[in-house]
């Protein structure tokens, strides 16, 4: 359905109050959130795989990569948090207003994948983990990954300071897991200096560290920042503003700088652990795992299978929320949330359980690092925009990016766009030689799709120069009609759905408060025994002719004060059997019960007046 909100995760929007909180700490701690939820995404289980694949391959010699990528991302997060801050959108909102109908699509198309190429680590890492700790097979592992659809639907219900606080802890023991693995290894200081030192790249060790790019500047989170900053609430007066980028400025900083140092404790137990001792193709998690145990003795393994597990958790829920956002910002649509993220995680499971079927446990890993590329090669499409948004004085005033922010958000570009455009000409060069190079039908879909890509980025780049930037509302409904009001028909037939709780009698006095004495009422009730549910109406068990009476009493003490009643009972599923009556019996008006169920109850108990409204036509009135 189009979202009827204007508001970037609108369950949770402004729901934390930072205006009433005085200076110093307590102001602080107020904004201290978004940029943790955030930082998950810079440790999770692709980190992981490129992190000690380029710790076993190069020693400690890309750091200095991590290092880097760490600088570019905190400058492109703050970037995004100021959007937020500053303008109210989010970044697919704000390309939604900015671009014609055929880069919105293109450019969501792009972020889908990015989120799936995310989910498809989150899914790696845990079923790895869950193998690693408890030895369930890899198969099983993924399979079970599909039912922590739940977690996050569980937590959003009880507000964005909840979710924060779990991913804080999650976060917790991934730092003191990788603290007590340093412990254990030892690794050597003064080589880790040299690390810092920035060396050529080329071959294995350029595809490592667009990995670890990817893996670190993820598009995903540059969606996530610009939205989660707008759940707390700020004066919106130049001073609020200031303070609340200040403030998550600091956030940003802490949160992000304590994730590049469990990237580099990743990177850096692999170099101590696998390069040092001769170990130098460990790309493979389990491998990593298992030579852990081999030099180390158990507790180094079983710490890094539990930190695995938190990681994918962790970065699970992340990448839900910012699925949630492209969706709603670029589409305008908004879904059921527990859809969006079954949907979201089965098109990442796919590709999972088909390298486990047909190429093995031992391919996983490599899935892991080229899903790191993947998302690596979608950042530039992410930056630009934001990049562009931020530095124009239309949409931020006086929050416009300053000179030297411009040149250094730029500079990031250059690099991120240059390194994937390197690695496409040496992938596209090996391609070429290969067996596959010779299929003409295959070599010229992947040159119309490289061609389409080259015309998206080159579009995104140029288009504030040939087209001014809109400073306009997103509110979804972008034309307001005069109304025209008349008298409409009181309703003659009014159907009232009972289902023998404390709710019937609310409904009943709100449809005969509709209705009056002049209205006829049908009450209509629904056996759901399994007698029932198979043969219809043709049975009257126990349960139906119990209800059968309930109903004639409901009738009888209405028929008593004068109204016009009958009553039918209804078998089977409740929303078709409802919508079936209220279409025979010619009824104008539907009255129905809401329960208020929310989260696993409203998926376990069914959500009646949801389903309902999409079977009939006529209006529904819910008494709650």
């Amino acid at each position: 359905m189009k979202s009827t909100s204007d508001k970037s995760l609108s369950e949770v929007h402004e729901s934390v109050d930072t205006t009433n909180r005085v200076g110093g700490w307590k102001r602080f701690l107020a904004f201290i959130g978004p940029a943790y939820l955030v930082s998950v995404g810079y440790m999770d289980p692709g980190n992981w795989a490129t992190d000690i694949a380029g710790g076993s391959r190069f020693g400690y010699s890309l750091i200095w990569v991590l290092l880097v990528s760490n600088w570019i991302a905190l400058l492109l997060q703050s970037l995004s948090a100021k959007l937020g801050i500053v303008k109210g959108w989010d970044l697919a909102q704000a390309s939604r207003q900015q671009y014609p109908t055929w880069v919105n699509y293109s450019l969501y198309g792009l972020a889908e994948i990015a989120i799936a190429a995310t989910d498809l680590a989150e899914i790696i890492g845990m079923a790895i983990g869950l193998n690693l700790l408890f030895e369930i097979p890899l198969l099983y592992g993924v399979l079970i990954t599909v039912f922590d659809t739940f977690l996050l639907l569980l937590l959003i219900n009880k507000g964005i300071r909840k979710i924060e606080l779990f991913i804080v802890s999650l976060v917790s023991i991934i730092g003191l897991s990788f603290f007590a693995e340093m412990l254990i290894v030892k690794p050597e200081f003064s080589q880790i200096a040299k690390g810092f030192i920035p060396s050529s790249l080329s071959g294995d060790a350029l595809y490592i560290a667009i990995g670890i790019i990817g893996a670190t500047v993820m598009p995903h989170n540059l969606y996530l920042h610009s939205s989660l900053v707008q759940t707390r609430r700020i004066k919106k007066n130049k001073e609020g503003i200031k303070g609340a980028l200040k403030y998550n400025f600091l956030d940003s900083v802490i949160a992000l700088n304590a994730a590049f140092f469990v990237n580099a404790a990743i990177l850096v137990l692999a170099a101590a652990a696998f390069y040092k001792n001769g170990h130098y193709l460990v790309a493979d998690i389990s491998n990593a795992h298992s030579l852990l145990e081999g030099i180390f003795g158990k507790m180094a393994p079983t710490l890094f299978a539990i930190a695995l597990i938190a990681a994918g958790q962790s970065s699970t829920i992340t990448g839900t929320l910012a699925g949630q956002i492209v969706m709603e910002g670029y589409l305008n649509l908004r879904i059921s949330p527990w859809i969006r993220r079954l949907l979201t995680r089965l098109i990442a499971v796919t590709p999972a359980i088909i390298t486990l079927m047909y190429f093995g446990d031992q391919e996983l890993g490599e899935l892991l690092i080229l899903s790191q590329v993947i998302l690596s090669l979608q950042l530039g499409f992410a930056i630009i925009p934001l990049i562009h948004f931020t530095n124009s004085p239309e949409l931020m005033g006086e929050f416009k990016n300053k000179r030297w922010i411009k040149v250094l958000a730029w500079l990031s570009a250059i690099v991120i766009i240059g390194l994937n455009l390197k690695l496409v000409i040496e992938e596209l060069n090996q391609f070429s030689s290969s067996q596959f190079g010779s299929n003409l039908l295959l070599s010229w879909f992947i040159y119309l799709v490289l061609i389409f890509i080259g015309i998206l980025l080159g579009y995104i780049i140029f288009h504030p120069w040939f087209k001014k930037v809109r400073n306009r509302s997103i509110t979804p409904h972008l034309t307001i009609e005069k109304l025209n009001l008349q008298t409409l028909p009181s309703f003659s037939k009014i159907a009232i759905a009972v289902d023998f709780s404390k709710q019937d009698k609310l409904s009943i006095q709100h449809a005969i408060t509709l209705g009056g004495m002049e209205a006829d009422y049908l009450l209509i009730h629904v056996v759901e025994s399994a007698t029932a549910v198979k043969y219809g109406d043709e049975v009257m068990d126990e349960e139906s002719a119990f209800d059968l009476n309930v109903m004639k009493e409901y009738a009888n003490q209405l028929i008593s004060k004068g109204y016009k009643v009958q009553y039918l009972l209804g078998f089977g599923g409740r929303a078709l059997s409802i919508s079936e009556i209220v279409k025979v019996q010619d009824c104008k008006l539907l009255v129905l019960g809401a329960h208020g169920h929310k989260g696993i109850k409203d998926l376990l108990f069914g959500s009646t007046v949801e389903a309902v409204r999409h079977k009939i036509n006529i209006p529904i009135f819910v008494a709650k």
